[in-house]
Parts: C-alpha cells; structure tokens; sequence
C-alpha cells in the first residue's frame, strides 16, 4: 500500500537543526507517514558555481543528523542514479511504486521551482509543503498546489554555517556533535563567502 512520503532533496552541505525542524514539522502538520532527506548526487543549479561536498561525505552527515528519529530516512536514490540529480525523476520513481509525494520547501526556493528540470511536470505530481523562513514572502505560482507550514526553528543556512566554520566560529547550536565530528575527522573546509 502506498504512504504519504514527505520529499526533503537537497544538497546539505552540511545538513543542519534547520533541516531537521523543517521536516519535522511538515511530517507532524502534514500527517505524512514519512519524511525522506534526498540527498542530491550533482545539484547542477548550485555546482556550476562553487564546489560542493563530495556527495558520499554529505549522504554521511545527513544520515549522523537524522540518527534515531522515528519516520524520518535518508535516501541515496540520487547519489546512486548517478549524474545531475532532478527532482522529478525521484518523485516519478516514489509515485511509480504507489505512493503520494508531498514536496518539502523552504520558502526561499519557491522563486526558483520554475527553473528546475520539467518543472512542468512535476507541477501535476506533487503538493508542495511550502516551510516559512523569516524575511521571504513565497510568490503564489499558478498551477502549484503549496501549503505553508510554519516551523519555529532558528533561521540559518547552510551557506551561514560553511561561513561559520569556514572563520572557526562556534556551530553547536545548530550541528548535532555527530555531524561536527565527522566534518573534524575528513577535515571538510570551507572557505568563507566572499561577497
């Protein structure tokens, strides 16, 4: 029988308490059955221009970050596909084995749906569960079917806490030690943003 997946892809790099609020809350204010951290194997919009975490060490990290709690997974489908990861070949493939996909945003990426891979199509296969995020007012697109979730979590980015880490700042309070851990053990670095 088929459930009610929650489809959380991105690059996380590295993942966070953010990303963890933000599932956790669609799963519980969606009723989803299970919420699924799709981690991209080639984010093509964002390794055009600037380097990106080899995928298996944030596939690792992703995994450390979700460790332990009930209904949330993580997924290497795309890691495994190979190539430039599209959204819409994963929500084929989830729908072809009999489930309903409800896509999870962050209300900072729904400006850009339109540009993603056959946006035309996956328009027809999924809700999108659209997660608030303080300073971003989500465009209503025409066609979309998008429910906002709001989610009381700390505001940061990925981008904020490669910075962070980058200038030797203190990231506890949004990196599980697991994840930090790991990032010391394979010395993953990264430079500060240049504006």
């Amino acid at each position: 029988m088929g459930r009610r997946i929650g489809l959380f892809g991105g690059t996380f790099d590295p993942p966070h308490s953010g990303h963890l609020a933000a599932a956790s809350g669609a799963k519980e204010a969606l009723e989803l059955d299970e919420v699924l951290f799709v981690v991209a194997n080639d984010p093509w919009q964002k390794s055009s221009h600037r380097r990106v975490t080899e995928a298996q060490h944030r596939l690792a990290m992703t995994k450390l970050l979700v460790e332990g709690i009930e209904g949330i997974e993580v997924s290497d489908v795309e890691i495994l596909r190979g190539g430039e990861s599209y959204t819409i070949d994963t929500v084929s493939e989830l729908r072809g084995q009999g489930h309903e996909v409800t896509l999870i945003v962050g209300a900072d990426v729904v400006a850009g749906i339109e540009t993603w891979e056959r946006s035309d199509e996956l328009r027809k296969l999924v809700c999108v569960a659209v997660i608030d995020r303080p300073g971003y007012n989500p465009p209503a697109l025409e066609g979309w079917l998008m429910l906002r979730v709001a989610v009381g979590s700390e505001d940061i980015s990925s981008s904020e806490v490669r910075d962070q880490i980058g200038e030797g700042a203190s990231v506890d309070y949004v990196l599980p030690a697991s994840v930090r851990r790991y990032i010391d053990q394979y010395q993953l670095a990264w430079e500060p943003h240049k504006n």
